[in-house]
């Protein structure tokens, strides 16, 4: 891999969880820092306040494992994938920007957020999700059986719009099922990821 310092020896290196890809921090790194995480898998840095190699996690026991480390186009800038064992700042948060590092499916998780909050705290005059909380977990396994059904019909024909429309049905009731019974999308997804 060709690295491109500066004139100090250094490159900088954004540091990525590798699941949730939120940005952890930021740090600098020498040739013999580059080489000690490549060799050991745990992200090593250069402190340049301390001027020598630090690993992170070395005094708190909250290391980076290296998932994967690539540079930028122009070879002056590192991007490493890791995996945080406990909070990434050294504050105590997960990451630097005070922000928390959890994993993101989109609109998939504004929508369950939104689901939530129907569930909790409207009415079921005005919401759709409200009412089929109100009649149970029978009536919310039902409606995705039928939506189920439907997407299979469709998927039968050579209807894309309709096909598309039914999914997208499917997968709301279905999450709609999942708070019923307690969980989230990403409880699906860690099977998935355990089968993977």
């Amino acid at each position: 891999m060709e690295i491109t310092y500066n004139s100090e020896g250094l490159i900088p290196a954004i540091i990525q969880d590798s699941t949730t890809k939120t940005v952890l921090m930021l740090g600098y790194m020498n040739a013999e820092a580059v080489s000690k995480t490549l060799e050991t898998n745990k992200v090593t840095f250069f402190s340049r306040s301390k001027q020598r190699l630090w690993t992170k996690g070395e005094e708190s026991g909250n290391f980076l494992s290296l998932d994967s480390l690539k540079n930028d186009c122009d070879n002056d800038t590192l991007l490493i994938q890791a995996t945080p064992h406990g909070p990434t700042c050294h504050k105590g948060t997960d990451n630097c920007w005070s922000e928390s590092n959890v994993e993101s499916f989109g609109f998939i998780s504004t929508l369950e957020t939104i689901i939530a909050d129907r569930k909790e705290n409207a009415s079921s005059e005005t919401s759709y999700v409200s009412e089929l909380f109100e009649k149970g977990l029978n009536k919310i396994a039902q409606k995705v059986g039928e939506e189920a059904v439907e997407v299979v019909i469709e998927a039968k024909d050579d209807n894309d719009d309709l096909f598309l429309n039914e999914s997208a049905d499917l997968l709301f009731h279905y999450l709609i099922l999942l708070q019923a019974k307690g969980f989230k999308f990403e409880n699906v997804v860690d099977v998935l990821k355990s089968r993977h």
